[in-house]
């Protein structure tokens, strides 16, 4: 069987983590083609993990024999892109959050039915092997049934100017928190039913954010369906480093998921400031192993035409989720999601 041919759309810092994994973490698939807006940023991608530079799509599409398409590019363009690629007849991947509305959502899940073609979300925590494991074990049933399930995501980094723009981002909820979403909506095994979010722009002033409704902390309470309750909370930036660790509450017991050390080191200073722990720095740095086996998966996937571990629906989930509450915190109320959905 020859190789899945892999084109990169969008040559930033999560396209170059897929499109490395795919060169070296990956058998039987091959990067082909790396496509950005600024060709200089492709070209140098390329030189790193192989494959022919382009400027759009459409051209590495023309250019190059092309399988599959991993799509890393701003938010408000997944929909466009996706249905692009699943036209063409080509498997996708799409990076988190799915899309800006349940409607584009909708448009690009009907796109690969239609195409018979994979569509797998980048929700790297269920490949993350804590994570799963976690998630086996409430299936095996260890804690019982499942009471509360609070999740958190903390960014180091200003988010780039477009994510600063509710319109084109649907804000700090989506860009980190859709992770929390899609985790805790996974673990309850249950869809969430009602969110109430307060939000708060501590540092934006500061930093020099002008975008209109920017917020850079969260809190949003959640019911689910089974009539679990819980909570998500996200901060960006966090100065500290990269955090990202969910807490599952059942009827018999307890899981913790994640930790904030870096490693499993201490420095001892000295006797008045005590010892020092480092903490994760970044994003890809917390999630490594995750985003080897999520690249994998969707390889395998397409190779194979499997179901893919998170399809089209499961992003749509979240997409929905975050909607709502960002309607929650705009109209200072709880938001049914059933009211949200657009």
């Amino acid at each position: 069987m020859k190789p899945l041919n892999v084109c990169l759309v969008g040559a930033g810092r999560a396209g170059f983590v897929h499109a490395f994994n795919v060169r070296h973490h990956t058998a039987d698939s091959e990067m082909v083609a790396i496509v950005d807006g600024d060709l200089e940023r492709a070209r140098k991608v390329a030189d790193d993990v192989g494959g022919a530079p382009f400027g759009t799509l459409g051209e590495a599409v023309a250019g190059a024999e092309i399988d599959a398409v991993v799509i890393a590019t701003p938010t408000f363009s997944h929909r466009d892109l996706a249905v692009e690629a699943l036209g063409a007849g080509l498997h996708v991947f799409c990076e988190k959050p799915m899309a800006l509305t349940a409607r584009e959502c909708d448009e690009m899940i009907a796109a690969a039915e239609e195409a018979g073609r994979v569509l797998q979300i980048g929700y790297v925590r269920r490949f993350q092997p804590e994570f799963a494991e976690a998630k086996a074990r409430i299936e095996a049933g260890e804690i019982g049934d499942v009471m509360l399930v609070k999740s958190l995501t903390r960014g180091p980094g200003l988010p780039p100017a477009w994510a600063q723009d509710l319109a084109l981002s649907n804000g700090m909820l989506a860009e980190v928190n859709s992770h929390c979403f899609d985790s805790v909506r996974w673990l309850a095994g249950s869809d969430i039913v009602r969110v109430y979010a307060e939000v708060a722009n501590r540092k934006g002033a500061r930093l020099g954010v002008t975008a209109e409704n920017f917020y850079d902390n969260a809190v949003v309470s959640l019911r689910f369906a089974n009539d679990a309750i819980g909570s998500i909370d996200g901060v960006c930036p966090a100065e500290y480093g990269y955090d990202g660790r969910v807490e599952v509450i059942g009827t018999e017991g307890l899981i913790m998921i994640g930790d904030v050390n870096g490693m499993p080191l201490i420095t001892a200073v000295d006797r008045d400031r005590g010892g020092l722990r480092p903490t994760h720095k970044t994003w890809p740095e917390r999630f490594s192993w995750g985003y080897v086996r999520e690249i994998n998966a969707f390889v395998e996937a397409s190779r194979t035409g499997a179901e893919p571990v998170v399809a089209g629906l499961d992003g749509k989930r979240a997409v929905e989720v975050v909607v709502a509450a960002n309607r929650s915190w705009q109209e200072g109320r709880p938001v049914e999601l059933a009211e949200a959905a657009v």
